[in-house]
């Protein structure tokens, strides 16, 4: 089969396309024929060594840390999920990935996909739509009629943050780009600020309960904007959270982890209309190099779906 791996730590000039032997699976897990994976920053530090710590991989490894796909083959002692199923995880952080045509995968990692979208673009759901509802559920138990400022909400993370905030009933203050805004009042979002032309400090006047950070940036300068009791929760790691215990604000450095439960929860919400799944473009396995190419020179927009080349 096809996948794409790297032997050494690098530049995206390590990731080779190559071929590897189809793999099978071990008691508890499944073969998965990939429909697709996407591309995610955590996949850039991992393949330029700088994760090493926290992710001690194998070389060579393949990449992908989301998933979708049909299953293929059943280990020893699994009965669900069956031949021909189709459905999406979020994948073992230091195990081989999904940027190939097949991935082995443990089956308490897996849920059945979403039948109202492509196969394809529900591999764009895991990790990210997890880590919103980790984030404003979890860690900050976002209540109706709370405010709360989404801050790199143009990104794929903040997309779902949006529509979750949104349908708990909560006031949703996003920040992004002129060419996410539109996009962001479509999700709900009731003020969108241009972070291009303006302060936040500036744009936000009135205290939020809860500031959401999916982008580098110096939470210090904004740890004013949070009421009293409120929370700081961030998903940024080089950027840790502040909290302000003489005001009660609480702060909440998030680590994404896997959660059938939950996953289940927001493949039954895109199901029921209740949230879109946002794929910015989809791009051929093969050319997987040329995406990290992008996240290394910080031009890289939007959601990448990676789609393998035919058997």
């Amino acid at each position: 089969m096809k996948a794409v791996r790297f032997h050494e730590y690098g530049g995206p000039d390590v990731l080779r396309f190559e071929d590897v032997d189809q793999p099978d699976p071990g008691p508890g897990e499944v073969r998965i024929r990939v429909a697709a994976t996407t591309f995610n920053p955590v996949d850039d530090g991992i393949r330029g060594g700088y994760l090493q710590g926290p992710f001690p991989v194998a070389l060579p490894h393949t990449p992908g840390i989301e998933v979708a796909g049909t299953v293929d083959a059943l280990g020893a002692g699994v009965s669900e999920p069956e031949v021909g199923d189709e459905v999406v995880g979020f994948l073992p952080m230091i195990g081989d990935g999904a940027a190939a045509e097949y991935v082995v995968a443990p089956v308490d990692v897996l849920v059945a996909a979403p039948t109202s979208v492509p196969l394809v673009d529900a591999a764009a759901l895991p990790m990210t739509g997890l880590t919103a509802w980790q984030a404003l559920v979890d860690a900050a138990a976002l209540a109706s009629g709370q405010r709360i400022l989404i801050n790199g909400a143009g990104g794929a993370v903040g997309g779902y943050a949006v529509q979750l905030a949104k349908h708990a009933g909560a006031h949703v203050i996003a920040t992004g780009s002129p060419r996410s805004g539109e996009r962001l009042r479509e999700l709900g979002a009731d003020e969108v600020v241009d972070h291009t032309t303006t302060g936040l400090t500036a744009a936000v006047d009135e205290p939020v309960d809860v500031l959401l950070n999916l982008t580098p940036t110096d939470l210090t300068a904004l740890l004013g904007l949070v009421r009293d009791g409120g929370v700081v929760v961030n998903t940024v790691p080089a950027t840790p959270a502040p909290a302000d215990e003489t005001r009660g604000v609480r702060a909440v450095d998030l680590f994404v982890r896997s959660d059938t439960g939950q996953l289940a929860e927001l493949v039954a919400r895109v199901d029921r209309g209740e949230m879109r799944i946002g794929v910015d473009r989809r791009v051929a396995l093969a050319d997987l190099a040329s995406v990290h190419t992008e996240a290394d020179a910080g031009t890289l927009r939007g959601k990448v779906v990676v789609v393998p080349s035919p058997a």
